[in-house]
C-alpha cells in the first residue's frame, strides 16, 4: 500500500528594503560579509564630495548666470532709450560698422538743460551743450577731441555764435551738422548724455573716487536758490551721484577764479577715468545688473543695445587715452556781444588728423 503524498514544509519568504540610495545589487553591502557563502563583499559607492572642480563648476555657472543678466537689462534698457533720438538727428549721422572691431566716431553732447519740475533757473527752458566731445573707437583706434563751448563757428541758418548754441537753436541734429562741416568729417553715432539721469548711473556704482584740487561752485545759484552747492577739499574724495553731476558742471569755482572751461573739460575726463576704474573693480560685479540697467538710460544714442554693448567694449579695449582740447588762438566778441573764442585752421586741420589717426 503507498504511502500518501506528502505536502511539502511551510516556508516563508522574507523580503528585503530597498537599499539605502538605490544602491545595485552587484554593489556591496555590510551584509555580504555576513551572508558566509564566501563571496567577497562587493565595492561600495562613494558618497558625493566636494572636490575643486566641483566648487569651481558651480561658481563659473554662478558667475555666467550674473553676466548674462546683466547683459540681458543692458539690451532691454539700451533698446527703451534708442527711440528718444530725432529722427533728424538720425539723419545727419553717416552709418559705420560694428563698434567694437570697425573705426567709428561719436560725438558726445552732454547738455546743461534743466529738469521741468525742478526750482533751477532755466529748468524747462532751451538748453546748450555743457560738454563736447568726439570719440574714435573701434578697429584698433582710440581717440578722443574735446571741443570747448566758447569756440565761435559757423552755425547753418544762424551765423557765426559759440558751437554750444547749436544745440539750443537745433538740438543733437543741428550739433552733428554743425560740427560735420566745420571739421570736415563724417560723424557715425551720436550719444547725448542726460544729465538728469547721470546721478542714478553713479549711485548705481557705488559712487566713485575723485582726486583734484579744491572746488566750491553753487551750480545755478547754490543750495539756496534752487540750485547745488558743492564743496571739495584738496585731495581724493569718495563721492556720489549728485556730487559727480555738480563737479562736471562747475565752470565757475570760487577756490580758484582763473579755472576756465579746458579746466573743466579736464575735470570731466578725470570724472569718466573714476566711473572706468569703477567699472574694472570687484565690487562693481556684485552691482553689475543695477549698472547695467542704469547706464542706457543715462544715454540718449542712435544705436542699438547690440551696438552701444560693442561701443562699451571697444571702450574697454582701447584704454584710456588723453583727451586732446582743441586749443583757441584768439578772442573774438559775438554778435549777441558775449565773449567767444577762435581757433585756427592750422590748430583745427592738426587735431582733426591726429584725432582720426588715433
Amino acid at each position: 500500500m503507498s504511502e500518501p503524498p506528502q505536502e511539502p514544509p511551510p516556508y516563508t519568504i522574507y523580503r528585503t528594503r530597498p537599499r539605502l540610495f538605490g544602491r545595485d545589487r552587484e554593489l556591496g553591502s555590510p551584509l555580504d560579509e555576513l551572508r558566509g557563502d564566501g563571496r567577497p563583499p562587493g565595492p561600495r559607492r562613494p558618497l558625493p564630495r566636494f572636490t575643486p572642480g566641483r566648487v569651481l563648476k558651480v561658481v563659473l555657472l554662478a558667475i555666467g548666470a550674473w553676466l548674462l543678466l546683466s547683459f540681458v537689462l543692458f539690451l532691454l534698457s539700451a533698446q527703451l532709450e534708442q527711440d528718444k533720438v530725432s529722427d533728424e538727428a538720425e539723419a545727419q549721422l553717416t552709418g559705420g560698422g560694428y563698434p567694437l572691431v570697425s573705426a567709428n566716431t561719436i560725438l558726445v553732447l552732454g547738455s546743461d538743460a534743466r529738469p521741468k519740475n525742478s526750482k533751477e533757473p532755466g529748468a524747462g527752458g532751451p538748453s546748450r551743450s555743457d560738454s563736447i566731445m568726439l570719440m574714435r573707437v573701434g578697429g584698433g583706434h582710440s581717440a578722443k577731441l574735446s571741443i570747448l563751448r566758447d569756440t565761435v563757428v559757423p552755425i547753418p541758418g544762424h551765423g557765426l555764435d559759440k558751437i554750444n548754441a547749436a544745440y539750443a537753436y537745433g538740438g543733437a541734429a543741428l550739433s552733428i551738422k554743425t560740427i560735420k562741416e566745420w571739421l570736415g568729417i563724417d560723424i557715425n553715432h551720436v550719444v547725448e548724455i542726460n544729465f538728469e539721469r547721470f546721478p542714478d548711473l553713479i549711485d548705481s556704482m557705488g559712487g566713485i573716487k575723485y582726486t583734484g584740487g579744491c572746488v566750491v561752485s553753487k551750480i545755478n545759484g547754490g543750495s539756496r536758490n534752487g540750485g547745488y552747492t558743492l564743496r571739495l577739499r584738496k585731495g581724493t574724495h569718495h563721492i556720489n551721484g549728485k556730487q559727480a553731476l555738480a563737479l562736471a558742471r562747475t565752470r565757475h569755482n570760487l577756490c580758484n577764479a582763473r579755472e576756465d572751461d579746458r579746466t573743466r573739460a579736464a575735470r570731466q575726463q578725470k570724472i569718466f577715468s573714476a566711473m572706468k576704474s569703477r567699472l574694472t573693480s570687484p565690487g562693481a560685479f556684485i552691482r553689475l545688473p543695477w549698472i547695467s540697467w542704469n547706464a542706457p538710460k543715462t544715454l540718449r544714442s542712435d544705436m542699438s543695445g547690440p551696438t552701444l554693448a560693442g561701443l562699451f567694449g571697444g571702450l574697454a579695449i582701447g584704454g584710456t587715452p588723453p583727451t586732446r582740447v582743441m586749443k583757441p588762438s584768439g578772442a573774438v566778441t559775438t554778435a549777441s556781444g558775449g565773449a567767444g573764442l577762435t581757433v585756427s585752421e592750422t590748430e583745427k586741420r592738426r587735431e582733426v588728423q591726429r584725432f582720426l589717426k588715433g
